[in-house]
């Protein structure tokens, strides 16, 4: 369990008190700690998380009416276009003489930001530049001003619910694989495999390929069955095609970790039916035929509920516990945000599990129960997003239900609607922020129908984190590479125009940039091609296999979860960038962050950034 420690220190008291002494300039002490919240962002394993209190005392005027928090009726819009709902704002008229905050902005603010990295360094507390430089970081899409926020919704499965992906994958897989020998299909000496597949890829059911595109559907890797295919074959199937994720007869996007069994099943098939393994008596199959065959089997392994039950009776061996998440979740309910846990999964399944992973790391005989405003069960989604189904009240702990037609705070349901919940809660769009970790159903959906400001959770940002720092030396020297090849191929580039034109008969002095070039007789100019085009041969054998193996410390079939190339963004990564406003690795890291954090967008940079800035560094 996450340690709770509420200590009064003199170090702590010792640092305010030498940070006020280094501000002589203030004539009132707004803050004297008699202790301090300290949220460790890289906690020791046994201790997540240290909380000390901080009191916040008013020399001149009593701790009453100071503060103010802007209602919903008197929001505005700041210039960033945020909602200023939930801004703190402070009652009293101080003038900036009053607490030593005279002169420019500028020079205050600079002093300021100094003072407050100082302290927040000595407390172990990471500001959120720092923070965001971290695989627990919280990355920002789209600005999103959480104090505007009323209520956050969650999905649970791969979200407030991380499972060991080799176990319960591992379980469904070997489910399937019951249910299609079953059905007669060749599965012997078949084992799962998550190395495999990463979420984000593509199945095309046509071809039997899984591939990986980028942002605009180009395919850039691909793999029939289980082997991989060389990148001239793949230039000769998909040159002339781009990934259409809406046309759903053929595409299959590998939303979520939950895919990864599947996806693991329908490929080594693949390779039984190339292999001519798969019978005649199973009907005529193609490629497409066979996806609708494993999908079949994984369902029947879902729906009949052995999976889940032996989940049920075993959750240790499946679930990753994580002690910080009923603590982020709790400090936002008590900063005044009404949650709701929305789910696919029925009651009983989403009472064990959330029972098994909350209650033991919550305070004060706490249930998980305790910190949703709302739960749903068994809610269709991305139907419920979409449409409106009906509702039934769970009442009993046997999960008995009866059909109701309203939700109230407090309230178990199943089914029902998202506008159900709006109208319930009075509140609507923007107010509201969903995180899961399905980019479809959870995501794309809430923001597409409701305008609901979203969050996604991807487990894997942990390990691409890590691969990319431990990858810099390896993509430093391949872009140098790269870089040089640019330069001698400019150099090559000119030195061939100047042969066409000189074998033409165009007059030099027309050209300015090959005039240089007359000075050198045929010879010369051949000799001096050849050489360059030497090196660039010898680069590109330097260059092939270094791109080839780059993100291979990820995955080494498929790179990087979120590029595609050397720069370019993977169709997985602009599909994240569309309909996430942020995205993590997981629900906790929101404790690293507080319920009041303003996520800030960062600067998109465009292809003629670079060269804007190469001549404004030329000008000065």
């Amino acid at each position: 369990m996450a340690a709770k420690i509420t200590t009064t220190t003199a170090s702590a008291a010792a640092t305010y008190e030498s940070v006020i002494l280094r501000r002589r300039r203030m004539n009132v002490v707004l803050l004297r700690p008699s202790s301090v919240t300290i949220p460790y962002f890289h906690a020791p394993p046994a201790t997540t998380m240290v909380k000390m209190k901080m009191t916040c005392q008013c020399v001149t005027k009593e701790n009453t009416g100071i503060f103010s928090v802007t209602p919903p009726s008197k929001a505005d819009f700041d210039y960033l276009g945020q909602s200023t709902k939930g801004d703190l704002n402070l009652n009293l008229g101080i003038d900036d003489g009053e607490v030593g905050l005279e002169g420019p902005i500028e020079e205050v603010a600079r002093m300021e930001a100094q003072e407050a990295e100082y302290l927040l360094n000595h407390l172990g507390i990471p500001d959120p530049f720092s923070a965001r430089y971290s695989p627990r970081g919280i990355f920002c899409s789209r600005t999103l001003n959480l104090r505007s926020i009323s209520v956050i919704g969650y999905d649970m499965d791969y979200t407030l619910m991380h499972y060991n992906v080799m176990a319960w994958e591992g379980r469904a897989y070997d489910y399937c694989m019951d249910n299609l020998r079953n059905m007669g299909f060749p599965v012997e000496g078949l084992a799962f495999d998550p190395e495999l597949v990463i979420r984000g890829l593509v199945i095309d059911k046509e071809k039997g390929n899984l591939v990986k595109a980028d942002r605009f559907g180009y395919v850039k890797r691909a793999m029939h069955g289980t082997r991989m295919l060389s990148t001239q074959r793949v230039s000769e199937m998909y040159g002339r095609e781009l990934v259409d994720l809406r046309n759903e007869s053929r595409w299959e996007f590998l939303n979520t970790l939950f895919s990864v069994s599947e996806a693991v099943a329908y490929m080594q098939m693949v390779d039984r039916y190339d292999e001519g393994a798969i019978t005649a008596d199973l009907g005529p199959l193609d490629y497409k035929g066979l996806y609708k065959a494993v999908g079949k089997a994984l369902f029947r392994a879902h729906v009949e509920g052995q999976l889940k039950s032996e989940i049920m009776s075993k959750p240790e061996l499946f679930v990753e516990p994580d002690p910080e998440l009923p603590l982020a979740l709790l400090d936002q309910k008590e900063a005044g945000k009404r949650l709701l846990l929305i789910t696919n999964s029925d009651y009983h399944y989403t009472e064990k599990m959330m029972q098994h992973s909350f209650n033991r790391f919550l305070p004060n005989d706490m249930s998980w129960r305790d910190l949703f405003d709302m739960v749903i069960v068994s809610a269709r989604k991305p139907e419920f997003f979409q449409m409106s189904h009906p509702m039934y009240e769970v009442v009993t702990g046997e999960g008995l239900m009866r059909p109701c037609f309203k939700a109230h705070p407090g309230g178990l349901y199943s089914g029902g609607s998202a506008q159900m919940i709006e109208n319930s809660l009075g509140v609507h769009g923007d107010e509201i922020l969903y995180v899961g970790d399905h980019i479809y159903t959870d995501v794309s959906q809430s923001k597409v129908h409701l305008r609901w400001r979203t969050a996604l959770i991807c487990r894997e940002l942990e390990d691409e984190y890590s691969a990319l720092v431990r990858s810099r030396g390896h993509r430093a020297t391949l872009i140098e590479l790269i870089n040089q090849k640019e330069v001698v191929g400019d150099l090559f580039n000119q030195l061939r125009l100047a042969l066409q034109r000189r074998s033409k008969g165009r007059p030099a002095q027309f050209f300015l940039q090959t005039l240089a070039a007359t000075r050198m007789d045929d010879k010369e100019l051949t000799e001096s091609i050849q050489k360059l085009l030497i090196v660039m041969q010898r680069l590109d054998h330097k260059i092939a296999p270094m791109m080839e193996s780059d993100g291979e410390l990820f995955n080494r079939r498929w790179g990087f979860l979120s590029r595609a190339g050397l720069w370019d963004k993977s169709h997985l990564m602009r599909q994240i960038e569309k309909y996430a406003d942020i995205y993590t690795s997981r629900v906790s890291n929101f404790l690293h962050y507080t319920p009041f954090m303003y996520f800030r967008a960062q600067e998109q940079s465009l292809a003629h950034d670079t060269y804007s800035f190469h001549h404004l560094k030329h000008e000065s």
